[in-house]
């Protein structure tokens, strides 16, 4: 029984581990042949655009003009978000983010001041309230419900 070692594919590997890359290509030689023609290779290239998806921020903007639309940010927003649409529709990619990641930083403080000042009206409504309520009622206890 002999063990010598032989690899598959004939070549000089000189003791380092064949690469897929040159596996492939003793593979492509062995299975299609030394090329026959001296005349050089040319190749073509072909660059398949990939479908980059460039978020707009419409609806969060269209949401941030009707409902939280303190100082008119959601109204600013919902303008550039239009903007990176059209940019988008047109193919300028760069333009679109450009204008949706204005959109998205005017969405963003539209929506922390609309709650923080509605939440803070509330609060000083209801304190209002309180107040003029108890104010009410000490008057009323003072004349005992007439005057």
């Amino acid at each position: 029984m002999n063990h010598n070692s032989q690899h598959f594919f004939p070549g000089a590997h000189n003791g380092v581990p064949p690469t897929y890359e040159m596996l492939k290509e003793e593979h492509e030689v062995a299975v299609f042949g030394a090329p026959q023609s001296s005349a050089p290779v040319t190749t073509t290239v072909i660059n398949i655009r990939s479908e980059t998806a460039v978020p707009d921020h419409i609806v969060w903007s269209l949401f941030n003009t009707i409902f939280m639309n303190w100082c008119c940010l959601g109204f600013v927003a919902f303008a550039y978000s239009v903007k990176s649409r059209d940019r988008k529709m047109v193919g300028d990619m760069t333009g679109a983010q450009t204008y949706a990641s204005t959109a998205k930083c005017l969405n963003i403080w539209a929506l922390v001041l609309g709650l923080l000042l509605t939440t803070g009206s509330i609060v000083l409504l209801v304190f209002v309230y309180a107040t003029v309520y108890s104010v009410f009622l000490k008057s009323m206890q003072e004349n005992n419900g007439y005057h």
